[in-house]
């Protein structure tokens, strides 16, 4: 029989180490005008996407006051117009509004001038400061754009509650684990998210109280 002897792996020389660049910090180089995170040593950022949706936004909304949370909600113009209500109970409860385009457009592929007439369609009804790209997809002459009259609020903690492939469990130990002052925390006020949302929300929230940090709405 040989006998194989593992040897620990020869250590990288400094220019190997600096060719290794984590992905956040290439994708915030290629987008200088996102905000991933917000620098504040008090504060959690808790933001909901793709709503208002009838069932599960009231649901939120009961959970965020049950912590004297407060979070900013990433609307649909098409939502909002369809669920008005909805729309001025989120803003009545002290919560903050963002522009989620109307139609939940992804960016890749379609014409610039299309895409911000979907925002634009939106904006007329939201009258924000805040941009939020669905699913993330945007490309920088959309970026460049919107960024003249938006502020385009990404996150560095991604929920997966939209996810099947993973449990309710999974979801809440997937975002507790990388909470830190100044995280965006990004959730899903969906019917497709509300498995995984509903049970991790409370435990998020139990996290962020017992570090002694606030949940607040985002104000740039």
């Amino acid at each position: 029989m040989q006998i194989v002897v593992l040897k620990s792996k020869p250590k990288q020389s400094k220019s190997t180490e600096k060719m290794k660049i984590k992905p956040w910090g290439f994708i915030k180089r290629l987008y200088p005008d996102m905000i991933w995170e917000i620098d504040d040593k008090e504060g959690v950022f808790l933001t909901f996407d793709d709503g208002p949706t009838p069932g599960i936004t009231e649901w939120i909304l009961a959970t965020l006051r049950r912590y004297n949370a407060k979070a900013t909600f990433f609307v649909l113009g098409k939502n909002v117009e369809m669920y008005p209500d909805l729309y001025e109970r989120i803003i009545r409860e002290g919560h903050k509004i963002g522009n989620h385009t109307y139609s939940h457009q992804k960016g890749w592929g379609m014409p610039l001038e299309k895409y911000i007439e979907d925002v634009d369609f939106a904006e007329d009804i939201l009258h924000t400061d805040l941009f939020r790209p669905p699913y993330a997809q945007i490309t920088p002459s959309q970026t460049r754009a919107i960024a003249q009259r938006h502020k385009i609020i990404m996150w560095n903690i991604l929920s997966r509650d939209y996810s099947m492939a993973i449990s309710p469990h999974e979801c809440a130990k997937g975002v507790t684990k990388h909470i830190s002052a100044g995280s965006i925390i990004a959730f899903h006020d969906s019917d497709k998210s509300f498995r995984n949302m509903s049970y991790a929300l409370p435990k998020v929230l139990d996290k962020i109280t017992e570090m002694g940090l606030k949940c607040k709405i985002i104000e740039l």
